[in-house]
């Protein structure tokens, strides 16, 4: 397809952050793009056309899908981008707060891939960019369930890869680092806080917080999955911004011992 009529588009999770510049993006590159909220989202005036969508909800689900395929005829890329965020001890959330956060940061990206996935069948080529993080590398003391989540989405799409490419589909990660979004003003409590992990939470908060206010811009994310999403022959993971990279690298290479070492130090834990 020409750049001026790349496709249609369907992003979650797209009216902030990370969602609204990559819409934003793939617009500008000469998609058709539908976005999704949770709750209904303003018009917006890049051409991006806004859907409610629960991620959790299988007949939301169906309904997205059908629409888009009602208006559009199909669905040539699927940006799995809705989340949410977690910060606390492991055992400070219940188990029922744990498949909360695994049915939209897991189970939402599972439903929303199967919803289209007929489509593209049909069709014989289709791209899906699933979001990752680096805490889909790497250990995350007091974010143990959030990066949970982040290494099931990478073990899942890497899998499903080798299972549509006959189909003419391919499915890719993009894993960003910090990115200055409101992620952190929208974390999710534990719901039976203990008090011997007060501290540490705090303290990682702030950490959060601080590197959030100098991460990457969303815009950064939001070209890595363009590139991601346009490549003649992707990569099963692409890092995105200089953080990201650096943290792909390390883990890849350094020792495991040292990058422990390093990783407790940079998140203030005794060594």
């Amino acid at each position: 397809m020409s750049k001026s009529n790349s496709g249609v588009a369907l992003v979650t999770g797209a009216s902030s952050g990370i969602g609204h510049a990559t819409a934003k993006a793939l617009q500008n590159a000469g998609y058709r793009v539908f976005g999704t909220s949770r709750r209904a989202a303003p018009a917006r005036s890049d051409g991006v056309t806004m859907l409610t969508c629960d991620v959790t909800d299988d007949a939301s689900v169906a309904k997205l899908v059908e629409r888009v395929l009602a208006e559009a005829g199909r669905i040539d890329l699927l940006v799995n981008n809705a989340g949410i965020g977690l910060l606390g001890g492991a055992e400070e959330s219940s188990i029922a707060q744990t498949q909360a956060l695994f049915d939209v940061n897991v189970f939402g990206v599972l439903r929303v891939t199967s919803a289209v996935l007929p489509a593209m069948r049909r069709q014989r080529m289709g791209r899906i960019v699933n979001l990752s993080s680096v805490l889909g590398l790497i250990p995350a003391p007091y974010s143990a369930l959030y990066a949970s989540t982040k290494h099931a989405i990478e073990g899942y799409s890497e899998s499903l890869d080798h299972e549509l490419r006959t189909f003419g589909i391919r499915v890719v990660l993009v894993e960003p680092a910090y990115t200055r979004t409101a992620f952190d003003e929208n974390l999710v409590k534990p719901d039976r806080s203990l008090d011997i992990y007060d501290a540490a939470r705090a303290g990682m908060n702030g950490i959060l917080r601080k590197a959030i206010e100098t991460g990457d811009a969303p815009e950064v994310v939001a070209r890595t999955v363009l590139e991601a999403a346009t490549a003649s022959a992707p990569r099963r993971r692409y890092a995105a911004g200089k953080m990201a990279r650096q943290v792909s690298f390390l883990r890849r290479f350094v020792p495991e011992s040292a990058f422990d070492k390093s990783l407790r130090k940079q998140n203030g834990l005794p060594v």
